[in-house]
């Protein structure tokens, strides 16, 4: 049982963690360190522990700086630079022609191909200009008109230096398509008579951040993939009513392997065709900007597809335009490749593609996808990190992808100030999510990664009377200060084939028959429905500044997540979200949905995630009770799996009455009604758990 009453003390702040230096630093290279990085002062008196690493956190930031500078010298600002889409791919110029040019610089020749020359490969013949660049311009027509229409398909022919003729799409391309029966992708010329316009302002910033964690495709209920334009009018309300204000959707930036869950990126500048159109993504985003709900793009830069035919392995005709060459460009684990992030016209390749998904679709931010791979030569694979602070820093450190990302949150913010980042970084990275003026990353945000690992590890491992009240608060609580986290209970990661959802490691097979309010409420169900919520509660109010959840996984969605494949025949019955199922007033799951909805929007009247990190007062082992204060609220929970107490007495900061404002047993959502919510509890000045005040209550 849990419960949350208020009001209640506010919390003190965290200290930072402590760590044993590794290393040592002169007082002439800490002052070099500190007059070069503006904030670094900031950085370290938050951590002492960073300062013999100050030499490092110089020279990201010098690294970072002189980028930026040469950007400025070179290319006119990073403004300009990161508006390659506007001349790279294709354009209609204002005289009704066509502006071409590519990026290819291990080419012999580059040619425009595709409906409009009947397929010639070698009629129009791009320009060689300097460095590695190539443009064709297309005149019009007679009439004006432009000689390549709009939903016609092209083709870019590379001809390479071993003299092999390549039929590629660009890696600019907007929209590519793929017909039934064929193998590779098709590249559309994407150029609407009446493109859509957005109707709605972006919405502010949340003072808190609640994400719903989304993939249009599975959106639906039935056996197929489901549309962007299903989701707008289905599934938004539903997020909407549940009380989330941020979208992270993921699986948008194309991907030939639909199966790849969207982390095996085959043109980045495409939306994924395979839900519907460009405009029918860009009226999604704005309805739900017209709902107040932000919404975030998963986006991947950490890695791309290996595929020739449709995306960027081997452009030119070599395995070094867009990637490492050789073994170092390929993530052996991944099966994919791995960016050259040095490389100038990478760099404005994804940067400009940040900045197009922040323009054209109106994105509110990122997810970035794969952080720990980029952060490390060697990807982090097998490495199980200690918080050692010698682990970040040193010659394993990729620098140039740490730049990148410095970059890209340089971008994301300069151009948009309320825009979110989020970091999904297993390593723990120190100052990854501080400001880039003390040296940092720049991110907003990390994932809260070791969270649904917990969870898991005590549901596969443990019986209930084992679990460590100590340990759980300590994993909730394990985060750098002042560097903000998602918690999560679980995220796609948990459903996918070969784990469980949280629901079903705690009902299994009787989540098939005993999810009916007519059948038997047995132990098991009883037992999952109250753990579930438990589980989510404490997550949201002591994990972190932000919470998330995995589409579906709010009231214990049944199954997992599998998607059409060779091994499972092609079957999309695993590949699908069943909201009907909460709908359906004779079963029980409606009561998990109606907890997480009533969870969230406590969370907006109070904003615990916006509040310091919270005092925890008892986490008692015996009487297996957590209880801790955060943003005016006392939370009491009970994991005991066989006892309840009475007048159980718990510490708090203020004098005065308290009510249940939150409360896991009420019936409403599928509990045993066992506390009174007319009841008033009064502290008294009897100090308790090392607070001035306590009350007594029933738990």
């Amino acid at each position: 049982m849990a419960a949350a009453v208020a009001p209640a003390a506010p919390a003190a702040p965290a200290a930072p963690p402590a760590r044993a230096p590794q290393a040592k630093i002169s007082e002439a290279a800490l002052a070099a360190a500190l007059a070069d990085v503006p904030e670094l002062a900031r950085l370290l008196e938050m951590d002492p522990y960073l300062k013999p690493f100050a030499v490092e956190f110089q020279r990201r930031y010098k690294k970072f700086s002189e980028i930026l500078r040469n950007i400025g010298e070179n290319e006119g600002g990073i403004d300009k630079f990161s508006r390659g889409y506007e001349t790279f791919g294709i354009h209609r110029c204002a005289d009704g022609g066509l502006y071409c040019k590519e990026w290819a610089p291990g080419a012999e020749g580059v040619f425009l191909t595709g409906d409009f020359n009947g397929w010639n490969p070698f009629s129009y013949p791009y320009k060689k200009l300097d460095y590695g660049k190539w443009e064709l311009y297309i005149p019009p027509k007679l009439d004006k008109s432009v000689l390549v229409p709009h939903g016609s398909k092209v083709k870019v022919v590379i001809t390479s230096k071993s003299g092999e003729i390549l039929y590629r799409i660009s890696p600019w391309a907007k929209y590519v398509t793929r017909e039934v029966g064929n193998v590779n992708y098709d590249w559309i010329h994407w150029d609407p008579e009446y493109p859509y316009k957005f109707k709605h302002s972006r919405p502010k910033k949340p003072r808190s951040l609640r994400i719903y964690e989304s993939h249009v495709g599975i959106s639906s209920h039935e056996g197929k993939i489901a549309s962007y334009k299903h989701f707008t009018c289905n599934v938004l309300p539903r997020i909407k009513g549940l009380g989330y204000n941020c979208i992270q959707m993921m699986a948008i930036m194309e991907h030939a392997y639909y199966a790849s869950f969207g982390y095996q990126v085959t043109s980045f500048f495409a939306a994924s065709s395979r839900y519907g159109t460009p405009e029918d993504l860009k009226e999604l985003v704005d309805t739900a900007h017209s709902m107040g709900i932000i919404v975030l793009l998963d986006v991947v830069h950490s890695h791309a597809s290996k595929n020739s035919e449709d995306g960027l392995n081997m452009f030119d005709g070599t395995d070094s335009c867009f990637f490492h060459s050789g073994p170092r460009g390929t993530h052996n684990v991944w099966d994919s490749k791995l960016f050259a992030y040095s490389n100038w016209e990478v760099l404005r390749f994804l940067l400009s593609n940040i900045r197009w998904w922040l323009e054209e679709y109106c994105f509110d931010g990122f997810r970035f996808d794969g952080v720990t791979s980029m952060l490390y030569h060697d990807h982090g694979v097998g490495k199980s990190f200690s918080g050692d602070y010698s682990e970040y820093f040193g010659l394993h450190v990729d620098e140039d992808a740490l730049v990148y990302l410095m970059l890209a949150n340089h971008l994301v913010h300069t151009l948009y100030p309320d825009s979110i980042t989020i970091a999904e970084d297993v390593s723990g990275m120190p100052a990854l999510c501080s400001p880039i003026l003390q040296g940092g990353g720049g991110f907003d945000y990390r994932l809260a990664m070791a969270i649904p690992d917990k969870w898991i590890q005590l549901l596969k491992e443990y019986k209930d009377e084992d679990w460590n009240m100590g340990n759980i608060v300590y994993t909730l609580t394990n985060r750098r200060y002042l560097e903000k986290c998602i918690a999560y209970a679980e995220s796609h990661d948990q459903a996918l084939v070969g784990d469980k959802s949280l629901a079903f490691w705690l009902m299994d097979a009787e989540m098939y028959t005993n999810m009916s309010v007519l059948a038997p409420f047995t132990p098991v169900i009883d037992r999952g429905i109250q753990l579930h919520k438990m589980i989510r509660l404490i997550t949201h109010t002591l994990g972190g500044e932000g919470y998330l959840n995995f589409m579906g996984n709010e009231f214990g969605h049944p199954e997992w997540l599998d998607f059409p494949r060779k091994g499972n025949d092609e079957s999309y019955h695993y590949a699908r979200r069943q909201f009907h199922l909460t709908d359906d007033d004779l079963l029980r799951y409606k009561f998990l949905n109606n907890f997480d909805r009533d969870m969230n929007r406590l969370e907006e009247r109070c904003g615990w995630l916006s509040a310091p990190q919270a005092h925890v007062s008892e986490k008692h082992e015996g009487n297996k009770i957590i209880a801790f204060e955060r943003a005016g609220l006392l939370f009491i929970f009970n994991f005991h799996p066989s006892k309840s107490y009475t007048d159980y007495r718990v510490g708090t900061a203020l004098p005065g009455k308290f009510k249940i404002v939150l409360d896991s047993d009420a019936a409403e959502y599928g509990g045993h009604h066992r506390l009174d919510h007319n009841t008033d509890f009064f502290s008294e000045p009897f100090g308790h758990n090392g607070r001035p005040n306590s009350l007594l209550v029933h738990k």
